[in-house]
């Protein structure tokens, strides 16, 4: 088995890489290789850090050597290559990553390669390989909100725990609806798949009405169950909850799991609930469907039983939605939580702390 190259860094070099590794503005493939050579000076093998960064033996072992041989300039830059040199340097680099990532061109919400390239004197090719380098796409935007409920942390740890360490002698259900499913009829038929041709639709539909689905997915084996109501009012949540009494074995307490629209907490339900003592609620923290594992379910049977349907009527949804929930039972997969409550809350830190949250 080949030893790896001992690797030994001064206060000055351990200084510069966390800087290249800490750095928003640092290329990715640098902060991998100072990643790579700080583990490596922590003790680790290459087999470990391989495995760790998920990258190839070889590549652990390129940039090791380099740095043993070489130094901080071993793996700052890479290896002189055949071609033009180089005309843009590193400060005009710099500055076009910063006005991608903190501006705006006058005319528009989002930087392009062309007006980028425009606005910093370079042509298009070079802002293309920047952004390429340091991983920015301002053509795209994601989603998120965090959440201010201000018992979050006990919120989550109890619905975390649920998950990873359930209690015994009961069962773990993620409850939830999915509301106003429309039964949608397509205006001309639906053109056949063939090869080189996907299957066609039109863009345009006639809407029949809607349902409800309510499920609770059984942290146990997999298995849901189902029902399609006309609205999701407390009314409908309690008769939902009378069918789980009645699908599930009396002998077992039922720990369910739901979100915080009103209709989970009207005082009908708490009612109801006071008197059949083995129903035990709990509530994820407010903004944070991410957390009821039947959201998961739901864009399964959304992607594979509804979006691409064609509905003349609410029954005919109701039956193809009632026929996914018998054949998907008869072959239920877990849905396994893995992330630990600390990690969670580690990971919402550093996202505050990159953003400058003040939640």
């Amino acid at each position: 088995m080949r030893a790896a190259l001992d690797v030994s860094l001064t206060a000055d070099q351990r200084k510069q890489l966390l800087a290249w590794f800490r750095g928003r503005t640092t290329p990715a493939r640098l902060v991998t290789r100072a990643h790579i050579i700080l583990l490596a000076a922590d003790g680790l093998q290459n087999k470990e850090i391989a495995e760790k960064l998920d990258l190839s033996l070889p590549t652990v072992r390129l940039w090791r050597g380099r740095f043993v041989s070489d130094g901080l300039d071993g793996i700052e830059s890479d290896a002189q290559r055949p071609g033009r040199p180089r005309t843009i340097d590193q400060f005009k680099v710099s500055k076009i990553v910063e006005e991608t990532m903190k501006s705006r061109p006058a005319n528009a919400t989002h930087w392009s390669t062309r007006e980028m390239a425009k606005a910093s004197g370079v042509s298009q090719s070079t802002v293309v390989r920047i952004w390429q380098n340091h991983e920015l796409k301002p053509h795209l935007v994601e989603t998120f909100k965090f959440s201010n409920d201000p018992k979050f942390i006990e919120k989550l740890r109890d619905v975390v725990g649920l998950y990873m360490d359930p209690p015994e002698k009961a069962l773990v259900l993620s409850v939830d609806e999915k509301s106003q499913i429309q039964a949608l009829d397509r205006t001309q038929l639906q053109l056949p798949l063939r090869p080189g041709i996907p299957a066609r639709q039109t863009h345009d539909y006639k809407r029949h009405g809607t349902t409800t689905l309510f499920a609770a997915l059984n942290m146990l084996d997999g298995t849901v169950i189902g029902q399609c109501l006309p609205r999701h009012r407390n009314q409908e949540f309690l008769k939902f909850l009378k069918l789980i009494d009645k699908e599930t074995p009396k002998n077992l307490d039922l720990h369910v799991i739901v979100d915080n629209y009103a209709t989970h907490k009207h005082e009908n339900v708490e009612r109801w609930l006071s008197r059949h003592k083995r129903f035990h609620l709990h509530f994820v923290p407010t903004s944070s469907s991410w957390l009821n594992l039947v959201e998961r379910w739901f864009g399964e049977i959304t992607a594979k039983a509804i979006r691409r349907g064609t509905f003349k009527s609410v029954p005919a949804l109701i039956q193809s939605i009632n026929q996914y929930v018998d054949n998907y039972n008869r072959n239920p997969h877990q849905f396994t939580w893995t992330a630990s409550a600390d990690k969670i809350l580690n990971k919402i830190a550093k996202l505050k702390a990159i953003y400058g949250s003040g939640h």
